[in-house]
């Protein structure tokens, strides 16, 4: 176990109840939740894995999978969708040959749907990692992602 994984640990040690806090702050860490942490955390704090993943399941925020390091996510927010948001997410997954959810086989990429980035005049959206690039359509979203 490494150091800050054993520092989040320590620190919500004997806390019950703190099963939420310290899954977001593994994953604050590592970006996903490694099954390894997970162990850890299991045994470390003597709850079943089951449990664990019962409450990790649960909710959306958290993610079983190393994300990429350009972290694609295409709004689906209403004005995303009526400016063609399924069109765009659909030239992401054909030009980096994945789905919604995976990462690229290399860890570059990963794709991420979302309900709403909040940029709707400036529909349809992706975000990569930090950046927004805006006004998208098929061939300017290639374009950005040649760019990676």
């Amino acid at each position: 176990m490494d150091n800050q994984l054993k520092e989040i640990l320590d620190r919500h040690k004997g806390k019950r109840g703190n099963t939420i806090v310290v899954l977001q702050d593994i994953q604050n860490l590592y970006q996903y939740l490694p099954e390894e942490a997970l162990t850890h955390l299991s045994e470390y704090y003597h709850i079943s894995l089951s449990e664990i993943y019962g409450v990790a399941t649960f909710y959306s925020q958290f993610k079983f999978t190393k994300p990429g390091d350009y972290q694609v996510k295409v709004c689906h927010g209403t004005a995303c969708h009526i400016n063609g948001a399924v069109r765009i997410s659909s030239t992401v997954e054909d030009a980096l040959e994945i789905n919604a959810g995976e990462t690229t086989p290399d860890g570059k990429f990963s794709i991420e749907n979302l309900a709403c980035l909040g940029c709707c005049s400036l529909a349809p959206v992706v975000m990569i990692n930090e950046k927004v690039y805006a006004n998208l359509d098929e061939k300017k979203v290639r374009k950005v992602l040649k760019a990676y």
